[in-house]
């Protein structure tokens, strides 16, 4: 009866809105109450493990930051004992006995040097190895080449090489001694007594002046008329002799090879 007086208050389509509201909120009301329910057995298990996981994460951040710590301090005492070794005050090393110079041997040579050079007199005894032949030997500084006196001097040809054949004296005999060298060059010299130039072989030959031992090229020429058997040129001289003009003789030859050669002077 109060339905239909409700009803017979409102215009149709009015009613119609308000039966369809009714409707939809009774199905939402049933809805909410058809949730089903969680498991609380199931939920209380999950809350455990996550706790487990957190603990187990925060040893594991705790065992590593003590590692870490760890680490660091090792890497500290480190450096810390290498500058204490570094700024450790050095000790100063014993103080060695001087030695005293040896005394001079004679019998290896006698030559004295200024700045590593030789210093030779204007003559100097000259011993040419090989034939084992002491010369005198004319220091000058005047001379680019060095030359030694050769007689019967030959040219020919070896193993596709020129070579040459010549007669050097023998000091105190009327004789000579054969050599044969490759030749290492030929030089055009000029001479005061002389108009034309002349061509002379060049040969390398091994020599001492003193304790000095060189391998030097020589010219070879007869030097017959003249007083010196060797002349001592600027090749040899440069960089490694210094001449005394004031001297003779300012070196000593091996006592061996003055022995052997019946020369003291």
């Amino acid at each position: 009866m109060g339905l239909k007086c409700f009803r017979a208050g409102l215009p149709k389509p009015s009613f119609i809105a308000l039966a369809g509201i009714l409707t939809l909120t009774g199905c939402s009301a049933d809805r909410y109450f058809m949730v089903p329910k969680t498991d609380l057995n199931e939920l209380q298990g999950s809350v455990k493990s996550q706790r487990a996981t957190l603990v187990t994460m925060e040893e594991n951040a705790a065992t590593r930051h003590e590692q870490a710590v760890a680490q660091t301090r090792s890497s500290t005492q480190t450096i810390l004992d290498a500058i204490a070794t570094q700024v450790e005050k050095p000790e100063c090393p014993p103080v060695q006995v001087q030695k005293q110079c040896p005394a001079t041997d004679n019998s290896k040579g006698r030559a004295d040097r200024l700045k590593g050079k030789v210093i030779v007199g204007e003559v100097e005894n000259f011993y040419l190895a090989g034939p084992g032949l002491i010369y005198k030997a004319r220091i000058d500084s005047g001379a680019e080449t060095s030359s030694i006196d050769a007689r019967n001097i030959t040219r020919f040809e070896r193993d596709g090489s020129n070579w040459v054949r010549f007669d050097v004296p023998v000091p105190g005999a009327d004789k000579f001694v054969t050599l044969e060298k490759e030749i290492s060059r030929r030089v055009r010299v000029i001479q005061a007594s002389a108009d034309e130039a002349e061509r002379r072989v060049v040969v390398e030959l091994q020599f001492f002046i003193g304790d000095h031992r060189q391998v030097a090229e020589f010219t070879l020429a007869d030097r017959t008329n003249l007083t010196y058997e060797v002349l001592i040129g600027r090749n040899i001289l440069r960089d490694v002799m210094l001449v005394d003009v004031g001297k003779e003789y300012a070196t000593e030859l091996p006592e061996s090879i003055r022995k052997s050669n019946g020369n003291e002077s």
